[in-house]
């Protein structure tokens, strides 16, 4: 596999003659369409074993590394012809090297809305351990809204993935609910109501498990979600049933905020089978233009994160969308969210060049709308999807967890079957 910056000039016909590939080849593999002209800064992925490439006129080794998204040291291992990295000649062939790689297998969760599309469904299901729907509403007394899950549940299954049963502190009106959760956390009475309500939709709905993702818990309701949690724990184990819980994005123990304290690191490495951490939302719809998870600040996360919960129990947050902000930014205005391949057809249409930041790892463009408004957009793409899939084998992480796997971005799950294999525990 090679993943391929698009340069000036390139077409999808050039580039599949360059790789000795079919166009349709790579078409299918990218995702996009043979009408479609390729971007300037796109990267796209080649299955390929082996591939060449013409030096041009002031290329470097370094700048064709970058191009192809491989290190200095792979390049010069594949062409030990080349005596110093310094000297090569315009016109010169250079062979680049494959990315084909396994480094284990991991647990792989994606979270579904449940009016995903069933055949987006169907295309990611191979690529999970666990289908986790999105999501039980918890009321005050304890019990639940409904959701119309069974189909998903039904679909999971025939393909051996483990669905998982979402509940959290939503209120309709308001989004996560720091004093819905108050409310739970502070009744024994509900809290037996609510355990004993996901005991029986978890026998009746035929899932494995829980994932508890209650956000915006008050600080000094830490012990009492952990409590919580642990009563929860107690019921489900008996069952055989699995407990995975949802955590911020903390880099020290302490760290300060409504989002942050109560949730205990140390404590959920303890009680849970797995632990999610939701390593994205920097850039945010309500905050100012930044990456989604850029990986400096993902690293921030897993370097704490590993001290203090098993790694094996960890599973990375992954966004698989991007925002569209308006510039000059000001604060309290929303971007809108954007899917990572709906960010390449607006470049298209706008004739937009996409950059690449190199320190977070993340690609980014600009433009100026019909109104002469800029803008500026960030996403995912094959490049920053590689870079952050390898952190797991970096950290020793359990796996991953997509937020969310209701639109298909075909380079999510490339990357992923060409690094891990994924487990099925069915």
């Amino acid at each position: 596999m090679v993943i391929y910056t698009v340069r000036p000039g390139d077409s999808i016909y050039q580039v599949a003659r360059r790789y000795n590939v079919t166009p349709e080849a790579i078409a299918e593999t990218n995702g996009i369409d043979l009408a479609d002209s390729l971007v300037v800064g796109q990267s796209i992925i080649i299955r390929t074993d082996t591939s060449t490439h013409t030096v041009n006129r002031g290329e470097s080794l370094y700048l064709i590394a970058r191009q192809y998204n491989v290190s200095l040291d792979q390049l010069l291992a594949a062409n030990p012809q080349i005596s110093s990295p310094y000297i090569i000649q315009p016109g010169q062939t250079i062979n680049i090297p494959a990315q084909a790689e396994n480094l284990g297998t991991i647990d792989v969760n994606g979270y579904a809305y449940p009016n995903i599309s069933m055949s987006v469904l169907e295309s990611t299901l191979p690529h999970l351990t666990y289908l986790s729907i999105f999501s039980y509403h918890v009321r005050p007394d304890g019990s639940l809204s409904q959701i119309n899950d069974t189909p998903l549940i039904n679909a999971a299954r025939q393909r051996r993935v483990a669905p998982l049963m979402v509940i959290t502190n939503i209120d309709d009106e308001e989004g996560f609910s720091s004093d819905l959760a108050r409310t739970i956390l502070r009744s024994q009475t509900v809290q037996d109501n609510l355990i004993n309500n996901v005991i029986s939709t978890i026998r009746s709905k035929n899932y494995v498990g829980v994932d508890v993702d209650f956000e915006y818990i008050y600080p000094d309701d830490r012990q009492n979600y952990n409590n919580f949690l642990q009563r929860l724990s107690d019921r489900l184990r008996p069952n055989g049933y699995t407990l995975t819980t949802a955590i911020a994005p903390k880099i020290r123990a302490d760290q300060p905020g409504t989002l942050y304290e109560a949730h205990d690191y140390d404590f959920h490495g303890q009680i849970a089978d797995h632990v999610i951490i939701m390593t994205y939302e920097w850039g945010f719809t309500f905050g100012p233009p930044l990456p989604v998870a850029p990986i400096n600040e993902v690293r921030r996360v897993l370097n704490y994160a590993v001290t203090a919960i098993p790694p094996e129990k960890i599973l990375m947050g992954m966004p698989n969308y991007g925002y569209n902000w308006r510039l000059p930014y000001v604060p309290g205005t929303a971007a809108q969210t954007i899917t990572n391949q709906g960010a390449v057809n607006l470049a298209r249409r706008e004739g937009a060049e996409i950059m690449y930041n190199t320190q977070s790892q993340a690609p980014f463009f600009e433009y100026y709308d019909d109104q002469a408004q800029r803008h500026i957009v960030w996403f995912d793409d094959a490049r920053s999807i590689n870079a952050r899939l390898r952190l797991v084998n970096e950290y020793g992480l359990g796996g991953l967890s997509y937020w969310t796997i209701n639109n298909y971005f075909p380079a999510q799950w490339v990357i992923l079957e060409n690094l891990y294999n994924v487990n099925k525990i069915l």
